[in-house]
């Protein structure tokens, strides 16, 4: 079968997806990944065919040049999605309307537009069996739905986008204005569909997180084992011989720090750390790198490691609560120091600490000596591996990507239709 793979240019939701998209070419799918033009370039170094569609709206730049771009909610996740980890029971329909207009526009529409023409007339030049997209690139669903193709979200985190949508359309029993159906409905006339609630959650879903970190809706869900892969690297010299102390890594994800200007006080931090008999290995851009006057001979500053060669190393790992290092970690069964402010970090972190696996700081409370003692607590009390190692258990209870192409290519053959005349 054909499988078409699509996203707007992100590039950590690109890696969670790539895995399945060499399984399915492995077990001899024709597999193409369509996104913006400036991002071919890491879609081929992924060993992967890259579809340039759209133009190189870059959603980063947009947030950049409108503060108030991501209404972000008291949890982290962007209004309305930060309802998904409230009670029920508190959440109101005008909230998530609120959100809807808020976001549906000023992000979905942003990051999806561009997108829609190319990859509908694409979709109807090579007819895929079936489509992938990113949970909010909603284009991969139009494109799908105007040639008939199955289609599946792979999420990225937490269904965020799920639980929202499910409680919004519970709330609104009696059809009051619906910001996202009233933005995608109109496609369907353009292309020959009907409107359903696929087009917003998909026919089925890609779920990467174990059962005990994960938030779902009442959707039909595919459980898929993470894989990491964090782009073209290599293991250097000195991360091949065993470390001669306990080595701790810390990393705070993509550019984070360059990105969004937000991370931990690190002179602060290491100099509380400076005294700890343990090795510190921080991944940390050269730009930031460039703004530390010195650096505690317990730590070691890379620019950049494989987190899937780093954390066997380690005994803990302290980190942004990101889904990539986040999983990578629970893999290796380590403990979890997660140090988070924004996204879907805070309401990983709960989710791990409540797990047992580790312990959770906001940034905003995250001096260096909390951080300190939080460290020492991970390692001197031998439960919280202890629970790392039972998540780790979960992790690799779920089917491999190249377990999944089956279920995948069954319900392709239930879900693909006819496209009308």
């Amino acid at each position: 079968m054909r499988v078409l793979f699509t996203t707007y240019p992100e590039k950590t939701h690109f890696l969670a997806m790539a895995p399945l998209a060499w399984a399915l070419r492995t077990a001899g799918h024709e597999v193409c990944f369509a996104s913006a033009p400036k991002f071919s370039e890491v879609i081929t170094q992924a060993g992967l065919t890259a579809v340039p569609i759209g133009s190189n709206r870059d959603l980063w730049q947009l947030m950049a040049s409108d503060s108030d771009w991501i209404s972000v909610g008291m949890n982290g996740l962007p209004v309305p999605y930060d309802t998904a980890e409230w009670p029920e029971e508190q959440v109101s329909l005008k909230y998530l309307k609120f959100g809807y207009d808020l976001h549906v526009p000023r992000w979905h529409k942003m990051s999806n537009v561009p997108l829609i023409p190319d990859l509908v007339r694409f979709a109807q030049n090579w007819q895929p069996d079936l489509v992938i997209w990113e949970p909010s690139t909603y284009a991969g669903a139009i494109a799908a739905e105007a040639v008939g193709a199955a289609h599946a979200r792979l999420l990225f985190s937490i269904d965020s986008f799920g639980v929202t949508r499910e409680r919004f359309l519970k709330l609104n029993s009696h059809q009051q204005a619906d910001p996202l159906r009233d933005w995608l409905e109109p496609y369907g006339a353009k292309y020959g569909f009907d409107f359903t609630e696929d087009l917003v959650t998909g026919q089925f879903t890609l779920s990467v997180l174990p059962p005990s970190i994960a938030s779902e809706a009442d959707l039909h869900y595919v459980p898929m084992r993470y894989v990491p892969y964090g782009g073209p690297t290599s293991v250097p010299t000195w991360l091949r011989k065993p470390p001669a102390q306990p080595r701790v890594a810390m990393t705070m994800g993509i550019s984070t720090a360059d990105i969004t200007g937000d991370t931990i006080n690190l002179v602060d931090l290491f100099a509380q750390l400076s005294d700890l008999d343990v090795e510190i290995v921080g991944t940390l851009s050269k730009k930031a790198q460039g703004y530390l006057p010195s650096v505690p001979k317990n730590v070691k500053l890379v620019e950049f490691a494989p987190l899937d060669a780093l954390f066997p190393t380690c005994t803990a790992v302290m980190h942004h609560g990101g889904i990539g290092t986040l999983l990578t970690t629970a893999l290796h069964g380590k403990p979890h120091l997660i140090v988070t402010w924004n996204a879907d970090g805070p309401a990983l972190a709960q989710k791990v600490a409540a797990q047992g696996a580790g312990l959770a700081v906001n940034l905003s409370q995250a001096s260096g000596a909390l951080v300190r003692d939080r460290l020492i607590r991970i390692l001197e009390d031998q439960s919280y591996h202890q629970d790392a190692v039972l998540l780790r258990e979960e992790v690799l209870a779920m089917p491999s990507p190249n377990q999944v192409v089956g279920d995948l290519e069954k319900l392709v053959t239930d879900r693909r239709r006819t496209v009308r005349s």
